[in-house]
């Protein structure tokens, strides 16, 4: 039987690999080839361009719900009826007492 602390030794190793070797694919694929240069500079030109008309566009979103906020005024209190109770004085000799109902 392998030790806890073993298998979770082992297991942060394959991650690691893993990760490694994910990373070693993505730099490979970052390779420029001399004839595809002005073709990554393009797209990265076109990735900022699409980050920056996000960013725009959620400030923009953000300007409109806040614009939608100020307008929403609070509704007053809704008036509640307050009900009193019904009560009778009664006087019995020298005693007066209240019914209430």
């Amino acid at each position: 039987m392998l030790h806890p602390r073993f298998l979770a030794i082992l297991s942060s190793a394959a991650l690691a690999s893993a990760a490694l070797s994910g990373a070693a694919s993505y730099a490979a694929a970052q390779v420029v080839i001399p004839t595809d240069r002005n073709l990554l500079v393009e797209q990265n030109q076109l990735q900022t361009l699409q980050n920056q008309l996000q960013r725009q566009q959620y400030q923009q979103l953000q300007q409109l719900y806040r614009e939608q906020d100020r307008q929403n005024v609070p509704q007053p209190r809704p008036e509640v009826p307050i009900v009193k109770q019904s009560c009778q004085s009664q006087v019995i000799g020298t005693t007066i007492s209240r019914v209430c109902r």
